[in-house]
């Protein structure tokens, strides 16, 4: 007997609803395991020197241990399997589409992490991330483009390849204070769930979205300001990766320039903050790609004379108020924006305070 039976034995798992259900189960689930394992890949990235300098980017004074993405993989994964056990709404339909996104992100936390140890060069990480685009597009997922037949198909390879490979370094660039990428990325996948779910075609983002929502906030209990752990590029890869596909799932069709307005507001912060580097970069003379700098938003807002932790909240706060307004684009009903905006800000409110509650705790020295 699987655990779906069980289930239904107890009059639990009928139709309507096991799919939320499965849907909430797999949020807890990879929150908990993340929340739970990181102290415990903390510990042991401290011992074998899984840790980055300080450097023109980052923000630490000291080595802070890098491997936090690893966490969070494992929690969305575990998440996952688990909710294959439950079979939630129409699983075997969607499994082929959860696997592809699933390996992509797995190649990236696998080329993200040797990055952090060994410093991998710009094109190798650059061809990894358009090897993990075309997976996509390979299996289907992929921006569809009706603007001219003869060539729709090498646009919607095109676009999506794009879309992938900026989303997925954008959130990396992103990643240089305490909380920020995290946060980000929890409200996006939060309210890019709040969408597929009004859809029964976007099944497989429902739920690859379930499990990358719970595995950030439970990083984001150890990652806000002070932290105690960062996610690493093998974190920030699947965080963007798994969010650029998702946003993609149900066939985004592309008629004109303005098809694109919904999944950029939904990563509006992260894209112009890359865009503008970028820009900066290149009219510098520099190479925008491997040259690091404080040049991003967050470093703007901290000259000005905001804390971490305020930097941090305003990001936050602009980037909620972006997915509300691409929700409302799509369409989704006043109640849900609300309703999701509330989960959102309650989350979070949980993690800072108990995060805050940490740092005031007393530390003991052994005698």
């Amino acid at each position: 007997m699987n655990i779906y039976t069980f289930l239904k034995s107890l009059g639990i798992a009928e139709p309507g609803r096991m799919g939320w259900l499965a849907v909430v189960f797999t949020y807890l689930l990879a929150w908990v395991v993340t929340w739970r394992l990181i102290p415990v890949v903390r510990k042991f990235a401290l011992r074998v020197g899984w840790a980055d300098q300080p450097n023109a980017r980052r923000l630490n004074k000291e080595p802070l241990p890098n491997a936090g993405g690893l966490a969070i993989y494992a929690g969305v994964i575990a998440a996952v399997v688990f909710a294959t056990l439950l079979r939630p709404i129409e699983l075997q339909s969607v499994l082929a589409q959860v696997l592809t996104i699933l390996l992509g992100g797995s190649i990236l936390v696998l080329v993200g992490f040797i990055d952090d140890q060994f410093s991998l060069p710009a094109n190798v990480r650059m061809f990894a991330q358009i090897i993990t685009a075309l997976l996509l597009v390979a299996n289907g997922i992929s921006i569809e483009v009706t603007v001219y037949p003869p060539i729709n198909d090498f646009l919607s390879t095109i676009l999506t390849v794009l879309w992938v490979v900026g989303v997925t370094n954008a959130i990396n660039l992103m990643d240089g204070m305490d909380g920020l990428a995290g946060g980000i990325s929890f409200i996006t996948a939060m309210s890019l769930l709040a969408v597929s779910a009004q859809f029964p075609n976007r099944a497989a983002a429902t739920l690859v979205l379930a499990a990358l929502g719970g595995g950030a906030l439970g990083f984001l209990r150890h990652n806000f300001y002070p932290s105690r752990i960062i996610m690493g590029d093998a974190g920030a890869y699947f965080f963007g990766y798994v969010l650029a596909a998702t946003s993609i799932l149900g066939r985004l069709n592309v008629t004109t320039v303005f098809s694109l307005i919904p999944p950029v507001m939904f990563l509006l912060i992260p894209v112009l903050d890359t865009t503008q580097v970028f820009v900066r970069r290149l009219l510098a003379g520099k190479n925008p790609m491997s040259t690091p700098g404080k040049d991003h938003l967050h470093h703007r807002l901290l000259a000005i004379g905001f804390s971490q932790r305020r930097a941090a909240i305003t990001l936050w706060s602009i980037t909620l108020l972006c997915n509300m307004a691409a929700m409302k684009i799509q369409g989704v009903r006043f109640v849900v924006m609300i309703a999701t905006a509330i989960c959102i800000i309650t989350f979070l409110s949980f993690s800072i305070i108990g995060r805050m509650g940490e740092t005031r705790k007393p530390v003991v020295t052994p005698e």
